[in-house]
């Protein structure tokens, strides 16, 4: 059988986000595969995969309880929710951020005050292209922003590991870029902008990074030239770097292992798949 010819160019219109940023750096045929050929995810996970995709939904299901929270649904009706789920890791989770000083201290500062944006989509054209993202909490206070995203890892990362991702990046800099509408149509100061990992299985272990001017010129410019390149390329080779097909569910296809390994970075991938589905957005206005 000849081998398939891939294709090299993107699909028109296409629209960056944090994830396909992500597996175009980890692996630029990564990249190619899932966002150009579209190509279903060939190598089955090591076991259990039942377990593995029941925490993906049950992820789903907290991020879902806690959109739903923050746009005032009662609370007993989300208690009666997790009780009826069933679901041991999903009760936990509901019941750490109920009780956890670092949860109430958000509710408390912002949630009485109406100033949050559970689910907030923001998009800007950058590099001659578009990037966007979707926010699972904006909070607002006096010109100050904290984004929170909800990760349930069941293994919690490294800090340094979380700063250098590339959901950490577009998230600070697109909401300076894309968010004055939500502070009275005044770009937030990137030292007012804040992003805070909040781990439910590790609810009192935060992660947070502050932002200032540097980082987000950095970081601006560091994906206008890193959109640029992925639309001027004409290959995406593998990663040189063979520890990373572990993770991937591509591995068979490349021909580098015929089952792609359950780990800490399978469930990245699935927490940011929640963060956005590209095929249901075509234009975002902001």
């Amino acid at each position: 059988m000849p081998e398939k010819i891939l294709h090299s160019q993107l699909p028109a219109p296409f629209i960056f986000s944090q994830s396909s940023l992500q597996d175009y750096v980890d692996c630029n045929r990564r990249f190619q595969l899932r966002y150009i050929e579209h190509l279903q995810w060939p190598a089955v996970e090591t076991a259990p995969v039942l377990e593995n995709e029941r925490r993906q939904i049950e992820g789903q299901q907290f991020h879902r309880m806690l959109h739903q929270y923050f746009l005032g649904l009662p609370i007993d009706k989300i208690n009666a929710m997790a009780k009826n789920s069933n679901s041991q890791n999903l009760a936990r989770w509901w019941d750490h951020f109920q009780t956890e000083r670092f949860a109430n201290q958000i509710v408390g500062t912002f949630h009485d005050e109406r100033t949050t944006f559970p689910e907030q989509t923001l998009s800007a054209p950058l590099g001659g292209q578009r990037i966007t993202a979707k926010y699972d909490l904006i909070a607002i206070k006096d010109g100050r922003a904290t984004i929170y995203d909800w990760k349930t890892y069941h293994k919690r990362p490294r800090d340094e590991w979380m700063a250098i991702r590339l959901q950490t990046r577009v998230y600070l800099s697109l909401l300076i870029a894309a968010g004055a509408h939500l502070n009275g149509g005044q770009p937030f100061a990137p030292e007012n902008v804040e992003m805070v990992y909040w781990y439910a299985e590790f609810p009192s272990e935060p992660s947070r990074f502050p932002y200032d001017k540097q980082h987000h010129d950095q970081d601006w410019a560091g994906l206008s030239n890193l959109l640029r390149e992925i639309s001027a390329k004409q290959s995406f080779p593998l990663t040189e770097d063979e520890k990373k097909c572990g993770f991937c569910p591509f591995r068979s296809y490349c021909e580098r292992g015929i089952r792609a390994e359950a780990g800490e970075e399978s469930e990245t991938g699935a927490d940011s798949d929640w963060e956005l589905n590209l095929e249901q957005i075509q234009e975002i206005e902001f």
